[in-house]
């Protein structure tokens, strides 16, 4: 019954599913009639704010190129290799597969994301390697399964925002429902956001277990595209060579790195921004990769599959502009539109429930914590004050919502499809159960919390 469920997900997905930019044009399109209704805005008021728009993630889609590229040539280190293999090698079996690169990945994306996505890849790439006849398109949405969670751990950028000191930015973020920061133990560690965390933990290897097609269904990955190549190492002759394969040149770079992070961490505490995370894989990666030249061959290969990233993130920037540009008549904007509906309907009790709910559509236009929290916690945050609804709460329904249909929407997964080498037709159906299972468990959560009278 179950790999029926899941079999007619994939087949609905393969049938359905366009390639991720053709997604993302439909995405625009979608917001573009649906805003003026709404919103009482006219055509070119749409246009304007999508070109006005189409630039404005330019250093995300800088920092997201590099979270894929710095990460897949860290990994790629000899040394690295070594662990992520002995790490794949728990795995003996098809099913074992499946929940170790979870389990794995779910782990990582906790304690932080960008490092979950990366290497959860990475990881099934290894154990398609070593493991006879596993699925890998399974493998891989097994992998991208565990970024579910991410907005509900270490670098869940909304909880963060929410215990940063700063009266002005944090009432200028939820409407001046909040100007005291809150604890990230009313947060991440609140104990209904563990149990939830748990419940998926424990529970989600196996339902992606569950999903192996049977043998005769099974598609594969031909190995030989899995392996690597080879560095030629010569002996350094010219100057120009010594240098290029000078350890001492790495060292000194490295150094430096090493210095501002520990210096970094001293003075912030464990704040893993995605510039940090990425200037810890850049040192770390000239570290193994030992020479400035082994580094630089590393980089190049690595970069071939960060071509999505590029091609697509300056449309969802447009997506998130149309989403967010307010009417001149009245004041409101597509996605304020979308969060007062929820919020009209709601009581103190599903209040938790229809944040996470209006933030889970809100997601599939703006695809970013940050404009998420940018466009949701101006609105939701003080309608939930209202109500009487804890705002450590609310901003965890905005967070859980957030990372809850990245499963569905395929801006996320391009790193993780383009160290794989797939599509994202090729694992969306398989993470379609995900939602499923994801979404009734934190639904569950947030009423449980609402009604015991938590909120």
């Amino acid at each position: 019954m179950f790999k029926k469920l899941s079999n007619g997900c994939v087949a609905l997905v393969n049938r359905f599913l366009p390639d991720p930019f053709i997604f993302c044009i439909i995405l625009t399109i979608i917001v573009f009639v649906a805003a003026m209704p709404l919103t009482g805005q006219g055509p070119m008021d749409m246009i304007n704010a999508w070109g006005n728009g189409v630039w404005g993630l330019l250093a995300f889609s800088m920092q997201m190129a590099l979270v894929l590229v710095l990460g897949s040539a860290f990994a790629n280190a000899p040394a690295i290799k070594k662990i992520v293999s002995r790490i794949a090698a728990l795995a003996k079996n098809p099913t074992q597969g499946i929940i170790v690169v979870t389990f794995f990945s779910l782990i990582a994306c906790w304690i932080n994301w960008g490092f979950g996505l990366v290497v959860g890849a990475i990881l099934a790439k290894e154990i398609a390697r070593q493991v006879d006849g596993i699925d890998y398109r399974l493998l891989i949405a097994s992998a991208y399964s565990g970024f579910v969670i991410w907005h509900a751990g270490f670098s869940g950028s909304i909880p963060l925002a929410l215990a940063t000191p700063g009266a002005e930015a944090l009432a200028a973020a939820t409407g001046g429902a909040v100007t005291e920061p809150i604890s990230t133990s009313l947060t991440i560690f609140a104990p209904y956001n563990l149990i939830m965390l748990l419940i998926i933990l424990v529970c989600l290897p196996f339902i992606n277990a569950k999903m192996h097609p049977s043998p005769d269904q099974v598609v594969t990955v031909d190995r030989n595209l899995l392996v690597e190549e080879v560095e030629e190492h010569k002996t350094p002759v010219t100057p120009a060579e010594k240098i290029e394969n000078s350890v001492i040149v790495s060292a000194i770079i490295a150094l430096a790195g090493i210095v501002y992070l520990v210096f970094y961490f001293a003075n912030n505490g464990f704040n893993l921004s995605l510039n940090i995370v990425n200037l810890i894989f850049l040192t770390l990666g000239i570290i193994f990769h030992k020479t400035p030249i082994g580094y630089v061959n590393a980089i190049s290969a690595a970069t071939k599959g960060a071509a999505g990233i590029i091609l697509q993130f300056p449309f969802y920037a447009g997506i998130m502009a149309m989403m967010t540009a307010p009417s001149v008549a009245t004041g409101l904007s597509l996605a304020a539109v979308i969060s007062n509906w929820f919020v009209a309907i709601a009581t103190p009790i599903t209040f938790p429930l229809f944040t996470f709910l209006s933030a889970g559509v809100v997601n599939f236009f703006v695809p970013s914590g940050g404009g998420q929290w940018a466009v949701q916690g101006p609105i939701m945050m003080p309608a939930g004050a209202e109500l009487g609804v804890s705002p450590a709460l609310t901003g965890m329904g905005i967070a859980w919502g957030d990372a809850w249909t990245n499963m569905v929407q395929p801006f996320w997964a391009l790193p993780a499809l383009g160290i794989a080498g797939l599509s994202a037709r090729d694992i969306m159906g398989y993470c379609l159960i995900t939602l499923f299972f994801v979404g009734i468990v934190v639904c569950g959560g947030f009423l449980v919390v609402g009604m015991l009278g938590l909120a």
